[in-house]
């Protein structure tokens, strides 16, 4: 029987934001395994923040698996974190907290920059590039520079040969920044495959000795465009009965909860969403169609369509967990009577 590698992702137990952990365990099996093969996984909690030295042991449990095309015979495993006993969820495991329905549809909009030697790929050591403009979804060295896209290219393609749900990829506003976007059905799909598409990004840029800067505004307060990772998100009534009073009671409730959302949005959203830059003011809620300095953008097809199909969340960023958003959106969604 052939060895697999078994690469255990997981979430470990930092604040404000999570760090991506991994590590390798080799298994037989006659054929890729299927998730219900994979076997629970215990690690050592008090090196990430998840446990105390005197009681150090928590557990990997899969709950996705996906083929790596970086090695042979070689598995993603996302796994979510438990107590000892294999089955309470750990404090930091916030996919645990996301309502289960399988018609939830989730697209999430991933931007991140990336950097080398302190700095976005493609600025100069002092001072700045030309201003922003040329860059989104831009084309040639000047706008681009040398090795981004063959960056973005391959890793493209190792999330596709991975079963990664990619919707699409486009350089973007500021110069090293770019996108990614995933979509999938189910309440914790697209949320798994961002963590994954996110694992094998910074695995494939250490090869390249560049970094990934997930953080929402690295420029600070500069003309220079945030990231965010914005939430397409649906649910079955949405899509097949909606109506504008369903609508309109379900903004309300996102303007209650407000400042519930912006909590696990991602943290220094204060610094991306100051009404500049097509963003809406952090403790301010609003919603417009097509407007994309709301909180929520209503898409012409969904006003259209007698006020049904998808709405796009545009606060979280590009720190946020997905997990942590889904769950909210879900939450808020749960609290809005359909009968």
């Amino acid at each position: 029987m052939p060895k697999f590698k078994l690469e255990y992702i997981w979430l470990d137990g930092y604040e404000p934001v999570q760090n991506l952990r991994s590590k390798t365990q080799i298994k037989e099996f006659d054929s890729f395994p299927t998730l219900e093969q994979l076997p629970l996984w215990g690690f050592d909690g008090s090196s990430t923040m998840q446990a105390e030295g005197h009681s150090s042991d928590c557990v990997l449990k899969p709950v996705a698996v996906y083929p790596d095309a970086t090695r042979n015979h070689g598995v993603l495993v996302m796994c979510e974190v438990m107590m000892p006993d294999g089955k309470t969820p750990h404090a930091s495991n916030h996919r645990s907290t996301i309502l289960d329905d399988a018609d939830a549809w989730f697209g999430f909009e991933q931007e991140y920059f990336m950097y080398q030697d302190g700095r976005p790929l493609g600025f100069p050591e002092n001072g700045y590039p030309a201003p922003q403009g040329p860059y989104y979804t831009g084309v040639g060295f000047k706008n681009v520079g040398g090795v981004a896209r063959e960056i973005v290219e391959e890793h493209l393609d190792l999330c596709l040969a991975a079963g990664i749900n990619h919707e699409g990829i486009n350089a973007e506003v500021a110069k090293g920044q770019w996108e990614f976007q995933i979509f999938g059905k189910g309440s914790r799909t697209a949320a798994d495959q961002i963590w994954v598409a996110r694992y094998i990004l910074l695995r494939l840029c250490e090869s390249y000795g560049i970094d990934i800067e997930w953080h929402c505004k690295p420029l600070g307060d500069t003309d220079w465009n945030g990231s965010g990772m914005h939430c397409n998100f649906s649910t079955k009534f949405m899509r097949e009965t909606g109506g504008k009073d369903y609508f309109e009671k379900l903004m309300k409730q996102f303007e209650k909860n407000l400042h519930d959302h912006i909590k696990v949005y991602g943290p220094d959203n204060h610094l991306r969403l100051t009404g500049k830059h097509e963003t809406a003011p952090w403790n301010k809620f609003s919603y417009g169609i097509a407007d994309r300095g709301a909180s929520i953008r209503v898409p012409h097809s969904f006003a259209n369509n007698g006020y049904k199909g998808y709405l796009e969340d545009r606060r979280p960023n590009s720190q946020g967990c997905p997990y942590q958003i889904a769950s909210q959106v879900l939450k808020t969604i749960s609290e809005v009577p359909t009968a």
